[in-house]
């Protein structure tokens, strides 16, 4: 399948008239392909869109998917990609496309129509952490970790009705020993465990992640910008756990995993998710 990356967002760029100029950056994932047109403002519109990749139809093999991180820039990019025959995936693991950006971002110092204003290249405007839904949750979770040579035995042979395990994000792609401790989080869920796995599903996990304060929480990132509460804790033992689940994320080059199973029986598991926070 061939993939391409693509961004169309305002820069720290104007035109002559003094108004923001939009630019669309596509790269695949070697970036091996890279292009970029400007366009101002008026004219940032899924039918200049369109017309920007049909161009590249004369020299490239249009892409079968096109992968978006940017909330702003997934509606038009999914009406151009209409057009084309394109599909569009909304995703924030667009590595190749966010190291671009932050090499073009430097450029832009050097434009004569640089506007000096505060850039961010990737960051996204985030909303404050809402709670778990409460109908969802189960009995019961706790902080855990595999041995990374373990994970793929562990599941890919198992039938377990969700299981996502990307190769970008398989132990071995990422180089790990194979004795590195992989951390994760495991819900008990009960009777809910199957409607929790599938609202996770629906949500598309990214990342869960410690963050301490006053309570200490637990934060699923999902989606290209939700967050959600999964848990809070104030217990010293539980704030000892995540901190080791946290020192172990950055030993285990931020791979994680969330599981989802009935019981803790450890016979039959609802959803896993190998998961890793890279932006």
């Amino acid at each position: 399948m061939r993939i391409w990356q693509a961004d169309f967002y305002r820069r720290p760029l104007q035109d002559e008239a003094g108004k923001p100029l939009w630019e669309l950056l596509i790269c695949d994932g070697a970036q091996s392909f890279q292009f970029s047109a400007f366009c101002r403002q008026g004219a940032a519109n899924s039918n200049w869109l369109a017309a920007q990749l049909q161009q590249q139809a004369q020299t490239q093999n249009l892409p079968d998917l096109i992968q978006v991180f940017r909330p702003q820039s997934l509606s038009l990019i999914e009406a151009a990609g209409k057009v084309l025959g394109i599909k569009v995936e909304a995703t924030r693991r667009t590595a190749a496309l966010k190291l671009l950006l932050q090499k073009r971002a430097k450029e832009y110092l050097s434009m004569p129509n640089y506007t000096a204003e505060t850039y961010s290249p990737i960051a996204l405007e985030t909303p404050p952490p809402v709670p778990l839904p409460e109908n969802l949750w189960g009995d019961g979770w706790r902080f855990a970790s595999l041995p990374a040579g373990d994970i793929e035995e562990a599941f890919q042979g198992r039938a377990l009705p969700i299981l996502e395990m990307p190769e970008l994000l398989l132990p071995l792609t990422l180089g790990l020993a194979s004795t590195v401790p992989v951390p994760g989080v495991v819900i008990d869920g009960g009777r809910q465990s199957m409607r929790l796995a599938r609202w996770l599903e629906d949500a598309k996990p990214f990342a869960l992640n410690y963050i301490a304060g006053a309570p200490d929480g637990l934060i699923l990132e999902a989606g290209l910008a939700d967050r959600w509460v999964v848990a809070t804790f104030e217990d010293r033992e539980v704030k000892a756990a995540a901190q080791i689940y946290q020192q172990r994320q950055q030993s285990s080059k931020g791979l994680h995993f969330l599981l989802v199973q009935p019981d803790d029986s450890g016979i039959t598991y609802t959803g896993f998710w190998l998961l890793k926070f890279d932006r």
